[in-house]
Parts: C-alpha cells; structure tokens; sequence
C-alpha cells in the first residue's frame, strides 16, 4: 500500500476556518431541513436549497429529472466524490425541539438533514481550497434521492454517469451511540445486505370449528413466520449471520373465521455478500415447503434491496488521517458491523471508497436510536461532518497525485 500524501497545513486551516465561518448557517439549514423534511424522490425543496448554496460556493451544478444533483469543483487530475442522502422516513416526529417537523408523519428519523448540511459545509470549504488554487484535481458531489427505499437511490445516480471518472468515494453516516467528536470506523464490511420480502397466503376460509374442511391459513401463516428463520440459518452459511424479521403480520377479522387470505412482510439481511446472492432463490423455495403440508397458495415477493458497505483499506486509512486532523487522534474509534441496509455499498461495488460512522450524541446525554421520532442530534456533528469529509477529499486527491 503506497503512503498517502497529508493534505497541506495551510489547506487544513483553510478547511477549519471556513466550516467555522459558516457554522451558524450550517446549524440552520440543518434545523431547517428538519423542519421540512421530504420523502424518498420527492425531495425539491431540499434539493433546490443545496443547489443555490453550491452554486454561491463555485460548484457547477446539476439537478436531476426528479430530485438530487450531482455538482462538480475542479479541473483535470483524479476525482474524488462525497456523498450525502437527502430523504427523510414516514416516522412522525416525537420531538418538541422549535425546529420540529412541519410534515405530519414525518421526519429525518436517520439523520440524512446532518449528512446533506455537512456535505454542504465541505463543498463550502472546498470551494475556498478551489479559489486559491490549492484543489490537486477534481470533487464531485453526490447530493442522492432516495436511500430509504429499497434498491435505493444509488442506483440511479450509477446510471446516469455519477461514478463516471470517480476514483474514490467518501461518506459518513449518523451513528446516535458515539459522542459527537468520536468517528467509527472499520475496515471491510460495515453494514449489512438487506431485503424486502411479502409473503401472501390464500386459501378456502371457513369456520373455526371445522378446520379440516378449509385450509388453515393462518396456522400456515404462522408456521412461514416462525420456521422460515429457522430453515434459513441452516441452508445459509452460519457465518453470514441471517436474519429474517418480520414487521407485517395480517390475517383475518373475527375470532371463530378461518381467513381466505394473509400477508406478512419483513426484512432479510446478512453480513456476508455470497449468502446474499443465494437467499433470493432459496427463500421462495422454502416457503413453498412450509406451507405444502396445509393446502394453501403461496405468493412469495421478494424485492433484492442493497449489497453490504464494504471499506477499502487505503480509503479507510485517508478517511482516519482525515478526522485526526480535525479531532486529533482519539477521534476514531473502531466500529462493529451492522446489519442495517445502505445503499451507499452500490457505489462501493464499482469504486474503491469508505464509510464513517459520524457521532451525533451529546457526551452524557440520552442515547438514541435511528429510524425512531425522538431521534436527537448534536448539532456540533454538522460541522465536523464537514470538516472530516473536505479533508479527506483533499487528503484522497493528493495522495492520488503522487501515486
């Protein structure tokens, strides 16, 4: 592995003074983004107001067909992108903080108003390093729709050109169990692969009192939910770590009815990438095994999701020289694999690049989790998000000058 180059100190100051000369205003787009959040490709709003502030700092801006952008900095050289996701969750906001959500039933219960504002905080302080002539290539970034839905918005920046040219990615995540100044980090894999999965049973309803002239959905229904997990995590390798969850389960309305029809739904994830390639053939498989025995139908709906968020090495290493020159060296900290889903392990499948788990606790404070209404931050996260993502761009495009 060839030793990467550190950025210049005086781009390192350059980097800190202008985060800090905005602050304020990134602490204010964040409330503000919070405030207003907007669902998976609906996000205008969010994307117009990113637009016009990377348009004031230099990028050269270009807004998608239905939401996001993707915006260039730089001349010639390597390229290097940042990546942040616009969309917020179909979660109602429990907080009671003055920049509370003004859309019922919903709100940035994962934080994506902290990874939008902090990416806006680096293209600021990149747009300085620009200016003076100290950018050794070209940044682009990722402003993406859409990661709350499964394949997710990736996909579609990948198809209209956004890696184009890309040598090296960077991103960073909220992670609510770190304190803010603290960044995880780990090398390979860092999230799961995940799953969407419906199953739909039907059959001859009937009266309780008679099961054995109807077919017993909801005893089968019950069986799929219970031994589908079960038989997965003998078929699949043990050291993918399966699991099989289910959110939905419906089936009938009365207390002495057999149901003609039941729906459960739920998530399928693994750590590893070669057990995620077998289950989606193998799953439909077995439910049709299970349910065999009781006579119903079987309609099984299974929606592949996203690959696990491998770390390359050499990025995991920039990205920890990165946030030492921003919080020194305790300022990462390992962190465990999750099995949470990220479309972000997309762009890793064509590009080398690395993921950081960015602490947004409060040191002493509650800890909270993500995907829920009270989710809290610290606002003190925006611009060291920032901070740790320009320098690692500048870190990346130096190091590939003189590779």
């Amino acid at each position: 592995m060839s030793e990467p180059a550190p950025a210049p100190f005086a781009v390192d100051l350059l980097i800190e003074s202008a985060v800090d000369d905005v602050g304020d205003d990134l602490v204010a787009l964040r409330r503000d983004l919070h405030a207003h959040p907007e669902l998976s490709w609906r996000e205008l709003r969010t994307t117009a107001l990113v637009a016009a502030r990377l348009r004031r700092a230099g990028w050269r801006v270009t807004e998608l067909a239905r939401s996001g952008l993707v915006a260039d900095i730089g001349e010639g050289g390597p390229v290097v992108a940042l990546r942040a996701d616009l969309d917020a969750l179909p979660v109602p906001d429990l907080t009671d903080d003055p920049w509370v959500s003004t859309v019922d039933g919903v709100t940035h219960a994962c934080g994506h108003d902290v990874h939008t504002s902090a990416l806006v905080g680096a293209a600021v302080a990149l747009g300085r390093v620009h200016a003076r002539g100290l950018l050794p290539g070209r940044v682009r970034l990722l402003f993406q729709p859409a990661e709350e839905v499964m394949p997710g918005g990736a996909l579609s920046l990948i198809e209209l050109g956004a890696l184009d040219d890309v040598d090296q990615l960077f991103g960073l995540h909220c992670d609510p169990t770190l304190d803010v100044g603290q960044v995880g980090l780990r090398e390979g894999p860092i999230t799961g692969a995940a799953d969407h999965l419906e199953v739909t049973l039907t059959g001859s309803g009937g009266h309780t009192s008679r099961p054995h002239l109807t077919e017993d959905l909801t005893y089968a229904l019950g069986k799929v939910v219970t031994e589908l997990p079960a038989i997965l995590s003998r078929r699949l390798d043990p050291r993918s770590g399966v699991s099989v969850v289910w959110g939905i389960v419906r089936a009938g309305s009365a207390h002495n009815v057999i149901p003609a029809t039941g729906r459960i739904g739920g998530t399928v994830r693994m750590l590893d990438a070669i057990a995620w390639g077998e289950a989606e053939k193998l799953v439909p498989l077995l439910v049709e095994q299970i349910v065999a025995p009781y006579g119903v139908h079987a309609q099984v709906d299974y929606q592949r999701g996203v690959p696990p968020v491998v770390n390359d090495l050499d990025s995991i290493v920039l990205l920890g020289r990165a946030v030492e020159r921003v919080l020194g060296p305790d300022g990462h900290v390992p962190t465990q694999q999750s099995l949470g889903g990220e479309d972000f392990g997309w762009y890793l499948d064509r590009v080398r690049g690395a993921m950081g788990r960015l602490g947004t606790r409060t040191p002493g404070g509650p800890t909270y989790d993500l995907h829920q209404g009270n989710l809290r931050v610290d606002d003190r996260s925006v611009g060291i998000g920032a901070k740790v993502l320009a320098s690692a761009a500048v870190a990346a495009l130096a190091s590939a000058s003189v590779a």
